[in-house]
This record gives structure tokens, sequence and C-alpha cells, in this order.
């Protein structure tokens, strides 16, 4: 969804050439809900990372669409996107020939909310993508945005309540954070994600993500 915050320039867009979908970075199927996100960068090396990104203004909100930003595609054999991190994000579970999860349990690490049906789970983008289209993602190809949506190689993607999810709707740390026990992986991935794609950054959301990584 779109909101109405100040608009942000974006610094000039870092290269796409080497981005990649490859599923070759998930991990096992079972990993516990905690653990599920791909590595996370150390909370010093995410204080650096923040040091060096660009303090901008938005930009181009109010032309943001959810549809420039296509979910989901194929990941691998028949799964797609979604399914392939609800696989990954739960425990035990049992997966149809279409790569439909049929059993297992996740938990939300925004709320810490239990399920065995994978259907009621959202998948969350950790940076919105509309707060990545404020960042300078409108200037990007629809190509580029696709690779965004459907990263499951950062950590970028994880399954979470959808009480959770409509929470934090478009928010950055400076307006939402998960519960208390996750807000330093949840930092720490924002600037991970942030920085990978050259993203800019406002000052209040710099000035949060500083006051959880300094108690990181």
């Amino acid at each position: 969804m779109s909101r109405s915050r100040p608009t942000r320039f974006r610094r000039t867009v870092t290269a796409f050439a080497a981005l990649a979908l490859a599923a070759g970075g998930l991990l096992a199927t079972g990993t516990p809900a905690s653990a599920a996100l791909p590595v996370t960068i150390a909370a010093s090396t995410a204080r650096t990372y923040l040091s060096e990104l660009t303090v901008a203004d938005e930009s181009h909100a109010s032309t943001y669409e959810r549809s420039l930003f296509p979910t989901w595609i194929t990941i691998s054999g028949t799964c797609d996107t979604r399914e392939t991190i609800i696989e990954r994000d739960g425990t035990g579970v049992v997966t149809n020939s279409a790569c439909t999860a049929t059993s297992g349990k996740w938990t939300s690490p925004y709320d810490g909310v239990t399920t065995t049906d994978a259907s009621t789970f959202d998948i969350d983008h950790l940076v919105p993508l509309s707060e990545a289209w404020d960042s300078g993602a409108w200037a990007w190809t629809t190509a580029q945005r696709q690779a965004y949506a459907n990263d499951v190689t950062r950590p970028q993607l994880l399954a979470v309540s959808a009480s959770s999810n409509r929470s934090k709707g478009d928010d950055d740390p400076a307006e939402w954070l998960p519960q208390t026990s996750y807000q330093c992986t949840y930092a720490r991935a924002w600037v991970q994600v942030k920085h990978y794609y050259g993203l800019t950054v406002d000052s209040a959301e710099k000035s949060a993500l500083y006051g959880v990584l300094d108690n990181c």
C-alpha cells in the first residue's frame, strides 16, 4: 500500500548486473523461526553500513504502485517465492507436489504468534516495497524491482503473522518495530538490505536504527 510520508531523494542506485535470485542461500527446512532469515551482519557492521547510507527525504511516494514490484516468481522446481519462504521458516514442514505446505508449524518473529496453518501467515518484505520505492527504487527497471521483491538470498523476506504484517504496513523503524527480542535482528537486516541495494534513509529512520543497534 502507499503512504503519505515525507518524500526522499534517492542516491544513485548501484548496478544490479550481478543480482541473482538463486535459492542456494536458503536454510534447510525445519530451521526455527528465530533463525529463519539468511545470516545477518553483525551489529558493529550494521552501524558502519548505516553511517555510510545517504540521508535524504523520500521521493516519488505518490507514484508508488504495488504492481511495480512483481511477485511471486518461481524459485526452484514448482516452488514460488512465497512457498520457498514458508518451507524455510517452518518446522516439520511437509509439502505436496505443487510445493504447497500441507503441515508444519510456524512462529512469527514479529510477535510470537504460532500457527499450524501456513495460509494464515504473510510473507513480509522486511524493507517494504513502498519504502524501497521512496528510497530509490523508483528509478529501477521492472526487472530490478522484481529481483528485490523476490530476494531469498538477503535477509529481506520472512513468514510472519498477518496481524503483525498489517500492523507494520509500510512503516520504517522510526514508526514500527517488532517485539523487543527481535529488534536487534530486524535492525541489522534492515540496514543490510538498504546497504546492499544502495537505498537511502531519512533522518528519523537513521536515528531509530542507531537506537536499536547501540543496544545490540
